[in-house]
């Protein structure tokens, strides 16, 4: 029976950056083995809609660690293997081929899937979903030779996705089911800026809108509109979300609630069984509820504090939830969580590619969005709020004093 002192299931951002402060603190050679669905080692995830799809970063660019780093620090990567089941009594895993691996101490980072969608036609060739770097291929080489797509969705991979199939000379339309892009982040003014913006470039926005029907013979080549509008199109590519990948550990007895259930710690309600990544339901102790991120800060930041978990360290995972993007020319960054602010300022010219954006719950900062702006806000932002600081808004809004005497003595 093959066994390791320590198990990461799933071959995502998690177990590489929890490798990497692994080795970075210690660990000894075969002392870690890492189970991966995937067929390649892992790899940063951002650039799959970003830089990798435009063509401008390489396979081997985007590694977390290379094929070296494993062999060097004794660590078994174990690729395109799947698992079916953990048996948390036993500390083991069952595998699909049938046999068992044994663990001290497990991580489960398996991450989530992209929710498919359920009309007629979504079994037709063209339609792509954004999830691993075999599915950023596919995109990137059927795109080559594609006239017109349609983006499914305007949330941040719609809206990446959309912004480089623009770039890469197709016509793109966005369907957005909202009646704004992004709105479940953006405020209104952000929404018209960036909505100007891809109409600018040539992405037609069509919004409060659905696709009901996909059409084609045996490859998509029309979308039609719960409107009756139809779309002509040579490609489809749903954003609509995803769901976290719980299967494996339905029959384990571990707490399963949008995801795997952590505590503070990132513990499951198994002993030596921890969740990272897209799949964890933690306790937020800055914001204190519960969440689950989707973002590529959150598997590094929970990958990193698990592997210190993992050799005894034990404190709880502190962290404001971060996010980045990048679309045509543009780059900007997104902290902490906007859900419950009563108000909204915005700093800098909206009519502009240069403004900042700070969210507000009775004076403290809670979230803020940051475009093209001095390097002080976006320094300040993290700080502010993992220290809950309060500032004012009349301050805030004025962009040409200095960020920092905006906040309250």
């Amino acid at each position: 029976m093959d066994e390791s002192r320590f198990v990461i299931l799933g071959g995502g951002m998690v177990a590489g950056y929890a490798a990497k402060k692994l080795v970075e603190l210690g660990l000894k050679p075969k002392e870690l083995a890492i189970f991966s669905a995937d067929t390649f080692i892992p790899y940063e995830r951002p650039p799959l809609s970003k830089g990798f799809l435009a063509g401008k970063e390489t396979e081997e660019s985007i590694r977390i660690n290379s094929s070296d780093f494993y062999r060097d620090h004794g660590i078994e990567i174990m690729l395109d293997v799947h698992v079916s089941g953990i048996d948390p009594v036993q500390k083991r895993l069952l595998l699909k081929s049938g046999g068992t691996y044994e663990f001290e101490k497990l991580i489960v980072a398996t991450g989530a899937l992209p929710r498919k969608l359920q009309i007629p036609g979504a079994e037709l060739s063209g339609i792509f979903y954004l999830r691993s770097l075999s599915d950023s291929k596919r995109i990137k080489e059927y795109s080559a030779s594609a006239k017109k797509a349609v983006v499914i969705g305007g949330g941040f991979i719609g809206m990446e996705v959309a912004a480089v199939l623009a770039q890469r000379g197709l016509g793109v339309t966005m369907i957005l089911a909202e009646d704004r892009i992004a709105k479940r982040i953006f405020s209104p003014q952000m929404s018209e800026f960036f909505e100007s913006y891809y109409t600018a470039r040539g992405v037609r926005i069509v919004k409060n809108a659905g696709v009901v029907e996909l059409r084609g013979d045996k490859a998509v080549t029309a979308a039609v509109l719960k409107t009756g509008e139809v779309i002509a199109c040579d490609m489809v590519v749903p954003g609509i979300g995803v769901q976290p990948a719980v299967d494996v550990v339905a029959a384990s007895g571990i707490d399963v609630e949008n995801g795997i259930l952590v505590n503070e710690y990132l513990e499951t309600s198994r002993a030596d069984i921890y969740a990272a990544g897209d799949i964890a339901n933690y306790q937020d102790v800055l914001f204190e509820k519960r969440r689950r991120v989707e973002h590529w800060d959150n598997a590094v930041s929970q990958g990193e504090h698990c592997a210190r978990v993992l050799l005894g360290e034990r404190i709880p995972f502190k962290h404001v939830p971060y996010f980045f993007s990048d679309v045509f020319d543009l780059s900007y960054e997104y902290w902490g969580d906007s859900a419950e602010a009563d108000e909204i300022v915005h700093r800098g010219d909206l009519s502009s590619s240069s403004f900042s954006v700070w969210w507000l719950k009775q004076r403290r900062v809670v979230a803020a969005f940051v475009q093209n702006r001095p390097d002080e806000e976006r320094t300040l932002v993290p700080q502010w709020i993992e220290a809950k600081r309060c500032a004012s808004s009349v301050k805030l809004g004025d962009a040409s004093t200095s960020i920092s005497t905006a906040l309250d003595s």
